[in-house]
């Protein structure tokens, strides 16, 4: 049944990702299992993940020895660890890759989160990932900041596949799509097929309902109580109206007609954090062809025992419900929730967050490799 219910999510034309990868997974066969036997054709990454993934630091001992005996500096070790496992997971999904004409089999790779505020740097850190990664099923992800959209742009018109992640508004979103179109058109007058050209972009759902939730609490009406676990869907489906109403219309059929692909939405931070609500709310609620789901282990795990697909009006879980959505969304603005102040607040914290991990992945590094010597 495992293999039915992620078997019939994909067949609805979800691509089935996965929010995690350490060299142990590599290691011991378990990334291969995942996509032989649970339906996984990608893999997400960010400085979280990889900080968790080096705080278990056996499988990375020799590698870590072997820099500190080289002299390398934390930084060139912390580059050479993540750039190890990413090249050994994209060996991995070369194959699905290839089958899907490069629309899956991709693993990403985050841009030091600390340059979020500079556009210039964030484009030389991502061309430096793609040469030293040197898969061409790699995707360098880039923060959804104001001021990252240039390098995103950018970053693109050189042909480099992007995936743009922190993605909470569905304003902010407009602007992302709005940046991967202008990158497409510049790549084209530079002679850049177009048909080389990917990028997904990352909308964060649980994170959405974490903070409203929070906020509905503290009004503390009935009516805003209701409203609880309602936002990161109700957000989600407005955003993939946007994505419907983006690639449509002149500007989108001539870079089509060109050989452009659409810039696909990717519903991130898809684990549930409130264990009050369904474990898979966010896979079955969110199901709908063209798209990415990139789950927790857990999450995915709990849609192959239990998931369902939500059929609504014999279609999918979205198409159609921008109007209910924008009703929820408006009664949560009613309720008295600032919705701008919260998709600021998540866009800072998750800049913040990712920062921190960075930071904290330098430190066991470097504490390691003072060990090795």
């Amino acid at each position: 049944m495992a293999d039915d219910r992620l078997a019939a999510l994909t067949a609805a034309g979800v691509s089935i990702w996965l929010d995690d990868l350490s060299r142990d997974r590599l290691v011991s066969g378990d990334l291969r299992r995942l996509i032989d036997d649970k339906h996984v054709v990608g893999v997400t990454t960010n400085p979280t993940i990889f900080a968790a993934a080096l705080a278990h630091r056996g499988v990375y001992t020799s590698q870590i020895r072997e820099l500190a005996r080289r002299g390398a500096t934390v930084g060139d070790a912390v580059r050479k660890l993540m750039v190890v496992d990413v090249q050994q997971a994209c060996e991995l999904f070369h194959g699905v890759w290839e089958a899907s004409n490069g629309v899956d089999g991709r693993v990403s790779l985050e841009v030091n989160p600390d340059l979020a505020g500079d556009s210039e740097a964030t484009v030389v850190e991502a061309v430096s990932l793609m040469r030293a990664v040197g898969c061409p099923n790699l995707y360098v992800k880039i923060p959804a900041t104001r001021a990252s959209l240039p390098a995103i742009t950018e970053a693109l018109a050189l042909g480099i596949d992007i995936n743009v992640t922190l993605i909470f508004s569905v304003e902010r979103y407009r602007e992302v799509m709005a940046a991967y179109l202008d990158g497409l058109e510049r790549a084209l007058d530079d002679g850049v097929p177009l048909t080389s050209v990917h990028s997904v972009a990352s909308f964060f759902v649980s994170r959405v309902d974490v903070e409203v939730d929070k906020r509905l609490e503290k009004i503390g009406s009935d009516e805003a109580l209701a409203l609880r676990g309602m936002a990161g869907i109700a957000n989600s489906r407005l955003a993939y109206q946007a994505f419907r109403e983006t690639f449509a219309g002149r500007r989108w059929e001539r870079l089509a007609a060109k050989g452009a692909r659409v810039q696909r939405p990717l519903w991130a931070s898809t684990g549930v954090k409130n264990p009050a609500y369904p474990d898979t709310m966010y896979v079955t609620e969110l199901a709908v062809s063209g798209t990415v789901n990139t789950m927790p282990e857990a999450t995915l795990n709990a849609f192959a025992d239990h998931g369902s697909l939500r059929r609504a009006d014999g279609g999918d879980a979205v198409t159609g419900r921008a109007p209910e959505a924008r009703e929820v969304i408006d009664a949560i603005a009613a309720a008295g929730v600032d919705l701008s102040e919260v998709f600021t607040v998540l866009e800072r914290d998750g800049v913040d967050r990712f920062a921190r991990s960075w930071a904290e992945l330098h430190e066991t590094v470097g504490r390691s490799m003072e060990a090795a010597e």
